[in-house]
């Protein structure tokens, strides 16, 4: 943003909550890992350049700088550079640059990045758990006794300090079908099955329902997976118009709707229509690179400003956790300040929502 405008620099100075981010990498890697890390969809290491990409060009772009190198420089002298710092070295100069005062963890991922703590002691801030259903449910079948009784014990036990529950049901089937809530006996029944064949990767749909009825029974946020992911999703499945009848079941519980892309529209109206029906446009943001700024637009179109939330999804990379915001912040601005230069709106009420989406709506709804 070069523009001196009050509004560009409200943007640029605004603290922002990261809603729904991962942790960065602890250890080091070699450039295949990176380029990897690069490219969302494909579940294969990949055949070419994962700098080749929207999102390539808007890290050599905007992350560049601050490891001290020109703009748009080449590749091969953005990894050199970045050969010369170590991981932890690049999380403590990214994570703070993000201006980021509190970030909300999905810890589901696991592997080798950083968790809540690290993720804290990073940035130098403050950072708060989000509990993956999916991994509550892996741990109640790994329990003695009756799984819903160790799925309620474990959800509740890690919810005295997390601040909203996360479902990947889009990796696991989808959102077509029925999603009602089952019956005592016919979880007893599929958590056996499910047992006998080593309680891993949930994919049976009477476990998944019950997982998510017990997250809107504990009341805080729960967050879904939507739309674009990786290749083990069936993407037309993933359609959050496909949750309308469990959103009707859904009471006060307030419903994230995470990353969109391509289906942002459709979570607008969710958003619109429902009291609790959130959304974000985190991952996305990311991938579009140059082309975020008319995706951040079509968020504006249908959602109210009070629905609308900040993430960076970033995972891995550290520059993802950067990245996330520098592209919000340029994006956000290139569509409110067109509409300021319009006259369609006033510079004031721009900031009021810049203030909406960066933090004032999650620092409500998750209480943080």
């Amino acid at each position: 943003m070069l523009d001196c405008s009050a509004l560009a620099q409200h943007i640029g100075e605004v603290t922002l909550i990261d809603q729904h981010v991962h942790g960065c990498w602890l250890t080091p890697g070699d450039r295949r890992r990176f380029e990897n890390a690069l490219n969302e969809a494909n579940t294969e290491p990949l055949v070419d350049s994962g700098s080749d990409s929207q999102l390539g060009f808007a890290v050599r772009t905007h992350c560049g700088p601050l490891l001290g190198l020109p703009k748009h420089a080449e590749p091969q002298a953005y990894w050199d550079r970045r050969q010369q710092y170590g991981e932890t070295d690049l999380a403590r100069l990214f994570l703070p640059a993000a201006k980021v005062s509190h970030w909300l963890v999905d810890t589901g991922i696991g592997g080798d990045i950083g968790g809540v703590a690290d993720m804290a002691g990073l940035s130098g801030n403050r950072a708060n758990e989000v509990v993956r259903l999916e991994e509550v449910a892996e741990q109640a079948a790994q329990a003695p006794g009756d799984y819903a009784s160790a799925f309620e014990e474990v959800l509740h036990r890690r919810a005295t300090t997390a601040v909203g529950t996360k479902s990947i049901l889009a990796y696991r089937g989808g959102f077509e079908g029925d999603l009602t809530e089952p019956s005592a006996s016919q979880v007893a029944e599929a958590a056996g099955r499910w047992r006998d064949r080593g309680g891993t990767r949930l994919q049976d749909r009477v476990l998944l329902r019950f997982g998510l009825h017990q997250a809107l029974r504990l009341g805080k946020p729960l967050q879904f997976h939507v739309g674009f992911g990786d290749r083990d999703t069936d993407l037309h499945k993933t359609n959050p118009l496909l949750l309308l009848d469990f959103l009707r079941q859904s009471a006060d519980t307030p419903i994230v709707l995470l990353h969109c892309y391509p289906y942002e529209r459709e979570a607008g109206y969710l958003a619109q229509a429902f009291n609790n029906v959130y959304l974000d446009g985190g991952l996305s943001v990311n991938y579009l690179g140059a082309r975020a700024p008319a995706f951040i637009a079509r968020l504006l179109e249908m959602a109210p400003f009070g629905k609308i939330l900040y993430s960076s999804d970033g995972l891995g990379p550290a520059e993802l956790h950067f990245l996330g915001a520098a592209l919000w912040r340029e994006g956000i601005y290139r569509v409110l300040s067109e509409f300021v230069a319009n006259g369609d709106w006033s510079e004031q009420d721009a900031m009021r929502v810049v203030d909406l989406i960066a933090r004032d709506n999650a620092a409500r709804i998750y209480r943080v």
